[in-house]
């Protein structure tokens, strides 16, 4: 902000505790969604679990003293059904943690239906669930809706290029909907990790395993530092500090940073024994 001319200085935002707040986690199941309903309910929040897997948001619903509410969220109606439903559950949502996400597809090759399944869980879920939202937050106060993303969402992935480009959208709709709102009592956060020990890491292949192998943090570090900025009212979270390098790196010398990732990809490939270009 300090290099726009006029703007203010930095206000205070985001949730202060989470003590009694309604606060939905989707792909609650699981991995960091799981790590988010548990602590948050520590904190004190009275927890929606949503998960397509309904037996493990069951199981953490009941760990936490919540409620589970299976939807899939990659349908049009999902979201808004899950909105509808822990609103008349919770009375009002506080906190909306958007962290159901796939890892569909990978080469050029892959084919439309995996790209819109990619477009339809990683952004337009949150976008679905935003639009439901937004009139419940206007008119109760305000809110604060967390998009789980990924490092991939400011950098890139190799060898995927369904998650990298919508997890690049999914960055890019919560700042928007943070500067639209922002004003209006409503907030976002993104959280951009890189390699989390989850059942996605272990599904996602060799090569997004070969780059994570050193770093793969346990879901409740990413829950933990979630919840210290959201208290802290800061919009990006990266659980793995080298991150924040990274994005500046990409941002003041992009060619740079291309020709670096070329050459990650080609000793990733070779390391793998892949062919793939």
């Amino acid at each position: 902000m300090a290099n726009i001319p006029g703007a203010p200085a930095r206000p205070t935002r985001g949730i202060d505790s989470a003590q009694d707040k309604g606060v939905v986690v989707t792909g609650g199941g699981n991995g960091i969604g799981r790590a988010l309903a548990i602590r948050l309910a520590e904190e004190g929040a009275h927890v929606v679990v949503n998960d397509l897997d309904a037996s493990a948001a069951e199981e953490v619903a009941s760990h936490v003293g919540g409620i589970c509410i299976p939807a899939d969220l990659g349908t049009p109606e999902g979201p808004e059904q899950l909105v509808t439903q822990s609103i008349e559950a919770l009375s009002r949502i506080d906190i909306f943690c958007g962290n159901a996400g796939i890892a569909a597809g990978g080469s050029i090759e892959t084919d439309d239906a995996d790209w819109a399944r990619a477009l339809n869980v990683n952004l337009m879920a949150h976008v679905r669930a935003a639009r439901a939202l937004v009139p419940h937050w206007l008119n109760s106060g305000g809110g604060h809706y967390i998009v789980t993303a990924s490092a991939a969402g400011l950098l890139t992935m190799i060898g995927n290029g369904p998650y990298s480009v919508s997890k690049h959208a999914a960055v890019a709709f919560a700042e928007w909907l943070d500067i639209e709102y922002g004003n209006r009592g409503i907030s976002a956060q993104a959280v951009c990790p890189q390699g989390v020990d989850s059942q996605m890491l272990r599904n996602s292949g060799a090569v997004e395993q070969l780059l994570s192998r050193d770093t793969a943090l346990p879901p409740d570090a990413v829950a933990a530092a979630v919840v210290t900025d959201m208290q802290a009212g800061r919009f990006l979270t990266l659980p793995h500090p080298e991150v924040a390098d990274y994005y500046a790196a990409r941002a003041t010398d992009t060619d740079r940073w291309l020709h670096g990732m070329r050459h990650l990809h080609n000793r990733t490939f070779h390391f793998t024994g892949s062919d793939r270009r």
